[in-house]
């Protein structure tokens, strides 16, 4: 499995949640709806502009900006 950013992950392609190397206010925010290690992620939903994704984690949907997801990392098959 190779490591990459949130946002390189294909659409509809899961992943599973490395780590999260974000700022502590926006790290607690993500870990607070469900985003912690070893969770699995899928981004299934793009905006016009690709900004921001949605992703399902959980059975829930999250809309997470680029900016942010660039900072999530994930194992990939």
């Amino acid at each position: 499995m190779e490591t990459l950013p949130l946002t390189k992950l294909e659409l509809h392609s899961t992943g599973i949640i490395k780590e999260i190397n974000c700022k502590s206010n926006i790290k607690r925010r993500l870990l607070d709806l469900g985003l912690i290690p070893n969770t699995p992620i899928t981004p299934i939903l793009k905006s016009i502009s690709g900004d921001p994704i949605g992703y399902e984690v959980r059975n829930i949907i999250l809309a997470i900006r680029k900016q942010d997801a660039e900072k999530i990392m994930v194992f990939a098959k």
